[in-house]
């Protein structure tokens, strides 16, 4: 029996699950269920942060004998990335690392070295990286990735380049279908407006078949009554029923523009089509009672709940919490979280932050140091914000030894930005003339893989300059430049990376 050769289109699909398997494979071998030691993740980034050259690169990793594994080479570019390391490094030891032979990347691993190229605007080289990438296995390059790389381009670019790099993709992803428009839609919503989104959905819905999930994105954004409602009413006119999900994007919309009762008219609407509300559409309710002053209304809404089977959690707490330190109702704000403990929740770092807000802006540092340490004391770590509060009022305040203290948590526990932080704290330190405090604290952030501003490194150089320490100053200007060129971006797209979580998180 004469076998005939397959078909182009059929050997070149057997072609790609050929490459699957063997990426599989290879992830198989170079997995492993030990979790790698921090001891090798801090080698390998000091190798890469403070390589000279791709050569240099290469002889020190060798040199290093350690073993290389998915895992591992994971967590070193997620260093890297929240280091706001040099990218074009991290590029080096991401390509070197790809070259060995049998060693496939993780989805992971590729996402987060586009997201590192986006930041430094390197979108020339996220092209050739996602080319090499098909070459090799093409099953990395999925909606998440293109909506990694949409919201870097979208943050820089106009909405017509975003839409022209998203039709780079159909040559790149093994399925450009709706998940990958879907992708297009959020990073719009996301990165520009609705209006944009909007636009960008009507030209194009013909080239796809939109679902639920289309919708849902669209939904979700909406801050007009009008246009929502008319929006749902598409939906249905091509057939797509609303979920629970489209609902509570609409239940959300009526109560952030304070109509209430359209919002429980939506909860009636689910019931009636057999859908029950959740603790999503409890809690949007709970904020928009907040938003027309009836905190207590909302407070009963917690009760109420609970009739019909669903039971709050902190998000509805913190809603209702949130309702009450508007009102400048703090005993009651703060009855509530202890309800919420009885209850067998544990409250988080937004339900003291809304505490801290409130002392912050009546500039209560005492009352704010307190609820830190009760803080601390149940085991719940603050967050950005909630160390911003703090080291914001000990700088309007001149307490230098209670932000050391806080600096010092942050140090030992690593919670918070030490970059936004220490902003703050250098500017302090400065004012209050305490240079050993302030060099100490820089080289630990150092220490921890954090590159300190430019601002704040001109600061204490120029007080180190005016006290003729030389030798320290020497040493800093060293350390700084273990991290190469500046590549940090811009206060604004830090901060926006701290709130978004995320388009992709890490």
């Amino acid at each position: 029996m004469i076998h005939q050769p397959l078909p182009l289109k059929y050997a070149s699909k057997l072609s790609f699950l050929s490459k699957n398997a063997t990426s599989l494979i290879s992830r198989l071998y170079f997995s492993s269920d030990i979790s790698p030691k921090n001891d090798d993740v801090d080698t390998i980034f000091r190798i890469i942060t403070s390589s000279t050259s791709c050569k240099h690169l290469k002889q020190s990793l060798k040199s290093s004998e350690v073993n290389i594994s998915n895992d591992l080479v994971d967590k070193i570019l997620k260093r890297v990335r929240f280091s706001h390391g040099n990218p074009l490094q991290a590029l080096d030891f991401y390509r070197y690392i790809d070259n060995r032979r049998g060693f496939f990347h993780t989805a992971f691993s590729l996402d987060t070295m586009l997201y590192m190229l986006g930041r430094g605007r390197r979108f020339d080289i996220i092209w050739d990286v996602l080319a090499d990438t098909k070459r090799k296995d093409q099953s990395l390059i999925s909606p998440r990735t293109i909506q990694v790389v949409l919201a870097r381009v979208a943050k820089v670019c106009s909405v017509r380049q975003t839409v022209e790099s998203f039709k780079k993709f159909k040559k790149l992803v093994p399925d450009f279908d709706i998940t990958c428009f879907n992708a297009l839609l959020r990073t719009l919503c996301q990165e520009k407006s609705m209006t944009d989104a909007r636009n960008v959905y009507h030209s194009l819905k013909y080239d796809f078949r939109p679902n639920l999930q289309t919708f849902n994105i669209l939904l979700s954004g909406w801050k007009s009554v009008d246009e929502a409602e008319g929006f749902l009413e598409e939906m249905r006119e091509m057939g797509v029923k609303p979920d629970i999900v489209s609902y509570n994007c609409l239940i959300d919309v009526y109560c952030k523009d304070r109509q209430v009762e359209k919002a429980y008219k939506i909860v009636e609407k689910m019931r009636d089509e057999d859908i029950s509300p959740d603790v999503i559409s409890y809690t949007s309710i709970i904020g928009g009672l907040g938003l027309v002053g009836q905190p207590d209304k909302a407070r009963d809404v917690l009760k109420e709940m609970k009739e019909y089977g669903c039971y709050p959690d902190a998000a509805a707490y913190n809603a209702a919490i949130r309702n009450y330190c508007i009102a400048k109702r703090l005993r009651d704000a703060s009855g509530l979280m202890d309800e919420m403990v009885e209850k067998g929740l544990s409250p988080n770092a937004t339900t003291y932050n809304l505490f801290f807000r409130v002392f912050y802006w009546s500039n209560d540092l005492r009352s704010s140091w307190n609820l830190y340490c009760r803080m601390m004391g149940t085991g719940c770590l603050p967050n950005t914000q909630s160390c911003m509060f703090l080291v914001k009022l000990c700088k309007r305040q001149e307490k230098v030894e209670i932000a050391l203290q806080l600096w010092n948590d942050m140090v030992e526990k690593g919670f918070g930005s030490y970059i936004l932080v220490s902003d703050v704290l250098f500017d302090l330190l400065c004012d209050m003339g305490k240079l050993v405090e302030a060099e100490k604290s820089f080289l630990e952030m150092i220490e921890k893989g954090h590159k300190p501003s430019q601002v704040s490194f001109r600061r204490i150089k120029a007080l180190m300059e005016l006290a003729n320490k030389q030798e320290a100053l020497q040493n800093l200007s060293n350390k700084m430049a273990l991290f190469g060129p500046s590549m940090i971006p811009k206060r604004e797209e830090y901060l926006a990376e701290m709130s978004a979580s995320d388009s992709f998180s890490c």
